[in-house]
C-alpha cells in the first residue's frame, strides 16, 4: 500500500535521510525502530507530504502522492502523536471530533458528538470524560483520547509517533494492546515509531530498522531476536559497544 524508493532528504549539511527503500502492505503493521536523529520522523513527514522528499519517490496504492489532492490525501490518514497533543482549549469529545466538525469529513455537531463517544468507549473511555479538557486527564487517558481521535474518520492507514512515551509499564501494556485490537478491526495498514521493544512486540507485524538515514533490516518481527544484522542486535540489546556510536 506504501511505498518509498530511495527517498532523500536533507536540511542544509545535514543529510537526515540517504535513500530510504521500504514497502508496507496493506493491512500490515509496521514498526520503525532506531536512534534518536536517524530520520524515523522525517520519513512520516515525507509520506503525510508535510515535508517534501529531495529525491526519490514516494507511492501510495501505486500512484506517486506529488499527484496527490491535499486534503483528500490527508483524509485517509490517522495520526496518534507523542503526548497526543490535544487541544488544550477543547474538550475531549472536540478534541477527538476534531476532524469531524470540519473539513472534508465534516458532519453535524450531534453526530459529530455521537461517533466521538463511541471512539472514547473503543477506547475504554466512558461519556463522563467527554465534556472534561486535556489538563484534567491523567498521561494514560490522554493517549486514549489522542488514540479515539486517530480512529474517528475510519482511516485507511493510521501513524503511531511514540505512542508509549511517558506511560508507566502497565498503561503502555494497555495502550499497546488497544492499538493492536483497532488496527486489526478496521483492517487499517499502520506505521509505528518507537523505542520500547515492547511496543515492537505486541504492535508489528515487520519491524524495521533505520540508521543514519537509511534501513540497516527489514523482516518479520518472529524473526527480529535471531537476526544477525550488528545495528540492530546492538539496539534490541540496549548495548553501549557496537556500530552505532553514542555519545558519551
Amino acid at each position: 500500500m506504501i511505498e518509498l524508493r530511495d527517498v532523500r532528504k536533507a536540511f542544509g549539511k545535514n543529510n537526515v535521510l540517504r535513500g530510504v527503500d521500504v514497502k508496507v502492505a496493506r493491512g500490515e503493521s509496521l514498526v520503525i525502530i532506531g536512534g534518536s536523529g536517524t530520520g524515523k520522523s522525517v520519513m512520516l513527514k515525507c509520506v503525510l507530504g508535510l515535508v517534501r522528499p529531495d529525491s526519490g519517490t514516494i507511492l501510495l496504492d501505486g500512484k506517486d502522492i506529488r499527484l496527490a489532492k491535499g486534503d483528500e490525501y490527508l483524509a485517509r490518514f490517522g495520526m496518534l502523536f507523542q503526548n497526543a497533543a490535544l487541544f488544550d482549549s477543547l474538550n475531549v469529545w472536540q478534541n477527538v471530533a476534531f476532524r469531524l466538525l470540519r473539513g472534508p469529513s465534516k458532519r453535524p455537531k450531534r453526530k459529530a458528538r455521537e461517533i466521538a463517544l463511541e471512539k472514547l468507549r473503543r477506547v475504554g473511555l466512558g461519556p463522563e470524560t467527554a465534556d472534561l479538557y486535556p489538563s484534567e486527564l491523567s498521561g494514560g487517558m490522554r493517549k486514549r483520547v489522542g488514540l479515539a481521535r486517530a480512529i474517528a474518520t475510519e482511516p485507511e492507514i493510521i501513524f503511531f509517533d511514540e505512542p508509549t512515551t511517558g506511560l508507566d509499564p502497565i498503561m503502555a501494556g494497555v495502550i499497546n494492546d488497544l492499538i493492536r485490537e483497532i488496527v486489526k478491526e478496521m483492517g487499517a495498514t499502520a506505521i509505528t515509531i518507537t523505542h520500547d521493544m515492547a511496543s515492537v512486540r505486541a504492535i508489528a507485524d515487520m519491524v524495521a530498522m533505520l540508521h543514519a538515514g537509511v534501513i540497516k533490516w527489514i523482516g518479520p518481527v518472529r524473526e527480529m531476536d535471531t537476526a544477525p544484522d550488528p545495528f540492530l542486535r546492538q539496539f534490541i540489546e540496549g548495548n553501549a559497544e557496537g556500530p552505532i556510536k553514542a555519545l558519551r
